[in-house]
């Protein structure tokens, strides 16, 4: 089967390899030169760690840290409120939970995709190739040269500006302001350990999140953890948007560090004095996106951020693109001899969606709150809950139910339904 991604992001690479190793021709287009993969971190929970790692994902390499707990602070008197251990995560779960750099992913995930090892063809990604239009049923695509080019199942995983998705929905999907915006930095490690005023906050910090939580505004919070084994320190400070911060909802708007420093008014002294060692500071005005009624018409399928952009707080975008990416390929192992029609094609797209439209939904309303807020976001998810299952109350809860997801398997069961 012939197969066109288009996007080069996260879930873009993350359906090439499941498509690849399900024996597929796989073309990814992208408009960007991937000359410069930008980013922050990103976590890499067990319900994606589990996927990753089948696919060969090499730890080591990508300079990955194992997380080791979460701690809840009071940001104004640095008490400590609650600690969540992670230590046993792979114990319990089965796979591990990392903390990555963002380019460290993307760069190990390319390599799985188009790399000479590993199971099937390898991928082949044509850069500066910018999609336009797509003709949903011959499954064709239209570049902004005039081109198009056609395929078995056009793959659209084109980010939170998609324009695959109005191809499927019949509308735009509107961004809906939340109130909220979100300052982002990397600090080095070694930077704050040579600095006396703040270089405690250091001691023991691998692998550990903290969250530090304003005491009279719990919108307010600094969270950090550390990637790039263990030298890179990833910061983020949500807050009440407002006029002049001129936030927008690409997360990449550099803006000077005197107004994240301003922002942290009522913070603990030493917390602020190692906060303004953040020089490249980004700001990211937080938008929801309400979950879409269908991810595929034809032979168009969205994936990612395109079917489902979430916010912060869960830490779950990019798994739950891993997620995607592990389901199509999966999904669509062990066809037909010959050509796939136009009726198999369906069947495969249709138990995609049956599986992952309803779990993806659930991650974008719990997104909308961390993990300590579940009030906020319990009856906007509960629509999408399975039967039988509870909506997370507590950060506990929440890992039950994220963690121990195994999407290959779920997809493993569909399949043999699907073959009988």
């Amino acid at each position: 089967m012939k197969v066109i991604v288009v996007g080069a992001g996260i879930a873009g690479l993350s359906a090439a390899i499941g498509l690849r190793r399900a024996g597929h021709e796989v073309l990814i287009l992208d408009k960007s030169s991937l000359s410069h993969e930008v980013g922050a971190a990103i976590h890499v929970q067990p319900n994606a760690s589990r996927v990753v790692s089948q696919w060969g994902f090499d730890v080591k390499r990508a300079r990955l840290v194992t997380a080791q707990s979460t701690t809840y602070t009071s940001g104004d008197d640095l008490r400590v409120l609650n600690v969540v251990d992670h230590s046993n995560i792979e114990e319990e779960y089965g796979s591990g939970y990392f903390y990555s750099h963002r380019v460290d992913l993307h760069t190990e995930l390319k390599l799985l995709a188009t790399g000479e090892e590993g199971q099937g063809k390898p991928a082949v990604i044509q850069n500066k190739c910018e999609v336009v239009g797509y003709d949903t049923i011959n499954g064709s695509v239209i570049l902004a040269d005039g081109k198009s080019m056609t395929a078995d199942l056009i793959v659209g995983a084109d980010g939170i500006h998609s324009t695959a998705v109005k191809e499927v929905t019949g509308y735009e999907n509107p961004a809906v302001p939340t109130g909220i915006s979100c300052f982002r930095c990397l600090i080095p490690v070694k930077e704050i350990q040579d600095d006396p005023e703040c270089a405690f906050f250091m001691e023991e910090m691998e692998g550990k999140l903290r969250m530090f939580v304003s005491p009279t505004e719990s919108q307010r919070r600094v969270v950090w953890y550390p990637c790039r084994e263990n030298q890179i320190l990833n910061v983020a400070f949500m807050c009440p948007d407002r006029e002049g911060l001129e936030s927008t909802e690409d997360w990449n708007i550099r803006i000077p560090s005197e107004i994240f420093l301003n922002e942290l008014t009522g913070y603990h002294p030493a917390l602020r004095h190692l906060l303004a060692k953040g020089k490249d500071v980004r700001l990211w005005k937080l938008l929801f996106r309400a979950p879409l009624p269908t991810w595929h018409r034809g032979k168009l399928v969205v994936i990612g951020d395109a079917a489902h952009p979430m916010l912060p707080y869960q830490g779950q975008a990019g798994a739950q693109a891993i997620e995607d990416g592990c389901a199509l390929g999966v999904l669509f192992s062990k066809l037909p001899p010959g050509n796939p029609t136009v009726e198999t094609i369906s069947t495969r797209l249709h138990s995609f969606e049956k599986i992952r439209k309803n779990r993806a939904s659930a991650m974008q309303m719990f997104s909308n709150a961390g993990p300590d807020q579940s009030e906020k976001v319990k009856e906007s998810a509960r629509a999408f809950m399975e039967e039988g299952q509870c909506v997370p109350s507590n950060p506990q809860e929440y890992q039950e139910y994220i963690f121990k997801h195994d999407v290959a398997k779920v997809c493993e069961v569909e399949l043999e339904r699907i073959n009988q």
